[in-house]
């Protein structure tokens, strides 16, 4: 009995205080992300500029992300821990005082690209760490702290800022990060140590703008794409969506030439073990209909049931602190039982209670609502915290920053895919109701509803492809220089 308090004197405290901090650093840097989504209309007055144009507070945040967090496997592996989190945090705290201060919409976009360097650095390095420290065996808890943050922190973003913009002018959205930021910037100092080892390589000068076109174009043409009425045929998607395409075919090529010289930029050799690449196309899946999910039902409650900004931050509120609740006794239930026994019951909700959304008429009441956002919460917190941690864990030590770099990277790809995919059918359906001679807010409600139903087909994928998610061993690293060798998976 006696073992149990010596496991948390020495190497294990320490680690559980690096988690600790970075833990509370994500949360905030997750809950900027979306503390701007109801502020729109009033920086539109503010500024007097079009929607189109103050759109790109949320579509440069996006994009920088795209562009930064696929060299972050290389940040964190080329600098220690404490460096990649003083420049992650410190960025962040500059963006957020320079956004309070910005004397014009220029400045602002600025600060918002600023902060988002520092969250593109922050997320991965919490992955990279907790894959580091902590053994196969307890990983599921521990990530089950991590669903709490990317659940609870962009649920309260909007309730947050509904009730700032109620009474207070909008800087004081970020005014009111800036000490939270500051202050888990300040206890990392005081507290935070090395974890992992460093390796020195050189940057790659030509992978570096192969990745920033391919990944920022790809985010860019999606994003473009939501928001015009020509598609695909709109030379402000179509151009874009080439570059990316062609730059995205140069940079694989090129980081397959720079693998044989164990220097990539993004280690594409991660993609080589099957589990990892299972749990990766589940969470691309499970992104695109998570944010798109995400869009749609402030919509619907919105435009067709005329509550407030307030009152929809309201409406997501518990279901996001749901998810927050029960991500830890997930994880718990993940190291004893495994993966397949969660996301599949998981699946089996989320797939339900979207399919329950792309029934819903104009005349359903607000509790329904809550009811089914609830319940579509539950099972995606049976699905993140079991599908991540049994997809990172194949990989070997050398691969955790690149495997979560290629990861995050793929979910802000997915986030924007899901957004105009989603966005996209519903304007479609909504026009062509519209010309039928139905009232507006009618043609609004089917359009959404033909966007949840196709939601409802990407999670019965999700449903199909969960069984097959198991705990694989981790492989042991191969002789230096040399690719380590796939588990037969």
């Amino acid at each position: 009995m006696s073992a149990a308090p010596q496991t948390l004197t020495g190497q294990d405290r320490r680690n559980q205080g690096v988690i600790l901090v970075l833990l509370i650093a994500t949360f905030v840097v997750v809950l900027n992300e979306t503390i701007m989504n109801v502020a729109l209309p009033t920086l539109i007055s503010e500024f007097k500029v079009s929607a189109s144009v103050a759109q790109w507070l949320a579509t440069g945040f996006m994009l920088t992300m795209a562009v930064v967090i696929p060299i972050t496997g290389f940040v964190i592996q080329r600098l220690t821990s404490r460096s990649v989190y003083f420049i992650a945090m410190g960025t962040f705290s500059l963006g957020t005082l320079l956004a309070g201060l910005a004397p014009s919409f220029e400045v602002l976009l600025l600060a918002r690209v600023v902060q988002a360097i520092g969250t593109a650095l922050m997320i991965p390095l919490l992955f990279t760490t907790i894959l580091t420290v902590v053994p196969a065996e307890r990983r599921g808890a521990t990530m089950g702290f991590i669903s709490i943050v990317i659940s609870v922190a962009p649920a309260l973003g909007p309730t947050i800022s509904g009730l700032i913009l109620q009474a207070m002018s909008w800087r004081y959205m970020f005014i009111f990060v800036l000490p939270f930021a500051v202050a888990a910037l300040l206890y990392g100092i005081r507290t935070l140590v090395n974890v992992g080892e460093t390796r020195h390589q050189t940057l790659d000068l030509i992978s570096l703008p192969l990745s920033a076109v391919g990944f920022g174009g790809l985010v860019y043409a999606l994003s473009r794409l939501g928001e015009s009425p020509a598609g695909f045929s709109d030379p402000w998607v179509s151009v874009p969506l080439l570059l990316s395409g062609v730059s995205l075919v140069l940079f694989v090529v090129r980081q397959r030439t720079l693998e044989r010289q164990d220097r990539p930029l993004l280690d594409l050799r991660a993609l080589q073990y099957p589990i990892y690449t299972l749990g990766l196309l589940l969470m691309v899946m499970l992104s695109i209909a998570f944010f798109g999910g995400a869009i749609l039902l402030p919509i619907y409650v919105q435009e067709v049931r005329g509550l407030s900004t307030l009152q929809t931050g309201l409406l997501v509120l518990p279901g996001g602190v749901l998810m927050g609740v029960l991500a830890p006794a997930i994880g718990r239930l993940y190291d004893r039982i495994g993966p397949a026994w969660l996301a599949t019951p998981g699946a089996v909700l989320l797939a339900f209670s979207l399919w329950c959304f792309s029934r819903i008429t104009p005349e359903v009441s607000v509790p329904v609502l809550l009811g089914l956002h609830i319940l579509m919460s539950i099972g995606l917190a049976f699905l993140f915290t079991p599908v991540f941690t049994a997809g990172m864990s194949p990989l070997p030590a050398r691969l955790y920053a690149h495997g979560s770099a290629i990861l995050n990277t793929l979910q802000q790809v997915a986030g924007a895919a899901g957004t105009a995919l989603l966005i996209t059918i519903m304007s479609s359906e909504t026009h062509r109701v519209l010309t039928s001679g139905t009232v507006l807010h009618l043609a609004q409600a089917a359009g959404v509803r033909q966007a949840f139903a196709a939601a409802t087909t990407i999670a019965l994928v999700v449903l199909l492809l969960s069984p097959f998610m198991r705990r694989a061993p981790a492989v042991k690293e191969a002789e230096h220089g040399q690719a380590p060798v796939p588990s037969g998976d």
